[in-house]
């Protein structure tokens, strides 16, 4: 994998790999009540998507995410809008019995951050049938929608399948298709974003940026996927991305996560 060398610049290198800005987030509000309303449900209502960007964005998924979390939250941020994470090492999921921290703690993030658009991505945990995982995604849009947020389901990149993964390979390659079913019941209010376009589909090559183990991203990764994030947002929501500049050499690239996976 060609990542940033030991002469260069964390800095430079970081500006270099995130070409594109990451979002920026408006509010949205019911004019009329003053309530909280999802982007794609509000756009529906109204048949327009003027002022429905939404402001808060809670960010879901395992370690993989976990490690995206601080590029990610520097580039919203950056763009003007509020940012949380609950994406937790060794868990993270939504199916089966591993996911109950997840449903544990869910319901109290929505209820104290209060975000308009929830971004889930597919985690390497999401074991089970397609049945299975469609229950599981099915849950996770009700959840979200009854909080009145809209669902974002976001692939998982390219990762290297270990002993510990290898058992569950199939059930990991299924996950994506199970997601879309799901979000094409809910054009209203549910999307899925395939993140290949940035990764690829092979996880050893350059293009999908893991780092050393094969299956986090170190900084240089975690800002290309924010970067490539906030222009998917802004295609699909309207977001305006801030410039790389802004964000991509922040203190956030000294995040304790960098650490623990060995990145430079």
């Amino acid at each position: 994998m060609k990542l940033c060398t030991r002469t260069r610049s964390r800095a430079l290198c970081l500006t270099l790999v995130a070409t594109s800005a990451a979002l920026g987030l408006t509010a949205c509000q019911d004019s009329a009540t003053g309530t909280r309303s999802g982007v794609a449900a509000t756009t529906a209502r109204t048949g327009t998507a003027q002022d429905t960007t939404p402001r808060r964005l809670l960010w879901m998924g395992d370690s993989i995410g976990e490690a995206e979390a601080p590029a990610l939250g520097a580039a919203i941020k950056a763009g003007g809008a509020e940012f949380a994470s609950m994406a937790a090492a060794g868990g993270g999921g939504v199916i089966g019995e591993i996911a109950a921290p997840t449903w544990d703690e869910l319901p109290k993030k929505l209820a104290s951050f209060k975000p308009d658009l929830v971004a889930y991505q597919i985690t390497t945990y999401d074991w089970g049938t397609a049945k299975e995982q469609r229950a599981g995604y099915e849950r996770l849009v009700k959840t979200v929608n009854d909080a009145g947020a809209d669902l974002l389901i976001v692939s998982a990149p390219p990762f290297k399948i270990d002993d510990f993964y290898k058992p569950h390979e199939a059930a990991i390659k299924t996950a994506p298709q199970s997601a879309r079913e799901v979000a094409a019941r809910h054009p209203d209010t549910v999307r899925f974003l395939d993140a290949s376009a940035l990764w690829g589909a092979d996880g050893t090559a350059a293009k999908a940026r893991r780092g050393g183990d094969g299956i986090h991203s170190c900084q240089q990764g975690s800002a290309a996927f924010a970067a490539w994030f906030g222009k998917e947002l802004n295609q699909r929501y309207g977001f305006t991305p801030a410039a790389p500049e802004q964000w991509a050499t922040g203190s956030w690239t000294g995040a304790k996560v960098y650490g623990s996976l060995g990145c430079a």
